[in-house]
């Protein structure tokens, strides 16, 4: 089975559930509160990458797992990065904005990125690989900023149907991204596990160092606790569904193997973020 089959569907699926939760209050958060929102694009779309090409570049990853960690690391925010505020008590307007925003921004970014680490890989002298920007820009826009377009005109011209069919993609949100997730490790099981010391810590390190980062900050910058949660799960959370798109996607990479490092991420993620939110819950219940 061609994991791309399910793959592109996947991501649009998320990116129109994602149309369907904005309303314009959402984006006139950045008018009201602009250093929040500040803070967490900051965190997501520059310190995120910067750390990515660090880690890729200290520990000496081989060419095609650099420029997977990279792409990882400069997606927007992941769509159940909303319902992990939400379980921690975060500030699900400001999640909903940044992941919004964020989906928006690297449409442009992520092209721009991506040609830095194809130069600092020397993935197209080493393994022949190229980044075609156009065909990245017409996908990106097709998969993820036209369905974001239709969610939001979904809502705005039929809010129940909009309210029910939200509820149902938000439902297998989650067993969506983990089934893709599944299917990428069977097809590379031999591989992932050939390679996943040394690439499973980098991706374990981006995780961790990105919490820390979006942690410190938040602190810096003073916000309060449930906005610190959130830019904390939204630094933290990338959209592993997009990573394994561009990757896999026979207009652009057409390499699993560049997916490799998302499919780790996914996995890693959600097990972190799981624990990070179990922490807060119990701080906040400690007698439960």
């Amino acid at each position: 089975m061609n994991p791309i089959i399910i793959v592109l569907p996947i991501l649009s699926l998320l990116m129109f559930d994602l149309g369907l939760s904005l309303k314009m209050g959402d984006f006139a958060l950045l008018a009201r509160r602009p250093r929040a929102v500040f803070v967490g694009l900051f965190g997501q779309l520059v310190v995120l990458p910067a750390v990515a090409f660090a880690l890729a570049y200290l520990m000496h990853l081989p060419t095609l797992y650099f420029v997977g960690v990279v792409l990882i690391a400069c997606c927007p925010g992941g769509s159940s990065s909303n319902v992990f505020s939400k379980l921690a008590g975060g500030d699900v307007a400001l999640s909903i904005t940044l992941t919004a925003l964020s989906s928006v921004i690297t449409l442009f970014t992520v092209p721009l990125i991506m040609e830095l680490a194809m130069s600092a890989s020397g993935a197209e002298l080493e393994g022949g690989i190229h980044l075609p920007v156009g065909n990245l820009l017409v996908q990106n826009l097709v998969l993820m900023a036209l369905p974001i377009v239709l969610g939001v005109v979904m809502k705005s011209r039929w809010p129940r149907a909009a309210q029910r069919t939200s509820a149902v993609l938000s439902r297998i949100a989650f067993p969506a991204l983990m089934l893709l997730a599944g299917i990428f490790f069977v097809q590379h099981y031999k591989e992932i596990i050939a390679n996943f010391g040394q690439l499973g810590a980098c991706v374990m390190a981006l995780i961790l160092l990105a919490i820390i980062v979006a942690s410190a900050l938040s602190r810096l910058t003073r916000q309060s606790g449930a906005v610190r949660r959130t830019i904390v799960i939204e630094v933290g959370m990338q959209n592993a569904a997009q990573a394994i798109a561009v990757a896999s996607s026979p207009f652009i990479f057409n390499n699993d193997v560049i997916a490799i490092p998302a499919i780790i991420y996914a996995l890693l993620m959600n097990v972190v973020l799981l624990i990070y939110v179990g922490v807060i819950r119990f701080r906040a219940n400690p007698g439960r």
